[in-house]
């Protein structure tokens, strides 16, 4: 299943984020890509804002793992952006989606294409520039919380800042 919807601006772009956070559930895990400046983490932040967190959410650039533990669920922040290959799998991200060794929240891995390895069900988006704003494709596995996507295209396409981009 998919969605498209174009974001004509950083307001647009965290909103969607904000949005998706209000519905998300623990164990959710996405896979962002998209180049430099396409709003990762923008979305990022409306998601955590959405799940209640109160902290400033920055790109773990550096840092690479990024915790935030002050909102609905745990959201767990990771950017692959300086690793590749066997460097970005030696993070063993998947204690992060199976949720053995920490409490189980929401994973979002920017740069997600530098993994050799992926969780079963993850969720996709992808996200381009698009004249002045930015484009998005959101998918997700088949059948995996239904009632959500369909509450979450429901509100895309009646949300006001929203409601024509869908």
């Amino acid at each position: 299943m998919a969605i498209s919807i174009q974001l004509p601006d950083l307001r647009a772009t965290h909103h969607f984020g904000w949005l998706m956070g209000q519905r998300l559930s623990a164990g959710s895990v996405l896979l962002l890509s998209g180049p430099l400046g396409s709003g990762k983490t923008a979305f990022t932040q409306g998601l955590g804002a959405g799940l209640g967190i109160d902290q400033t959410i920055d790109s773990p650039t550096f840092t690479l793992i990024n915790e935030y533990v002050t909102g609905r669920v745990p959201l767990y922040h990771v950017d692959l952006y300086r690793l590749e290959g066997a460097a970005a799998d030696s993070l063993y991200l998947e204690t992060y989606w199976d949720g053995d060794e920490v409490e189980s929240g929401i994973l979002v891995i920017e740069w997600a294409e530098r993994l050799n390895y992926l969780p079963e069900k993850p969720i996709r988006l992808n996200l381009a520039y698009a004249g002045v704003g930015r484009w998005a494709e959101l998918s997700w596995p088949v059948g995996w919380h239904g009632e959500v996507w369909s509450n979450l295209q429901e509100v895309l396409k009646s949300d006001e800042i929203l409601v024509d981009e869908v």
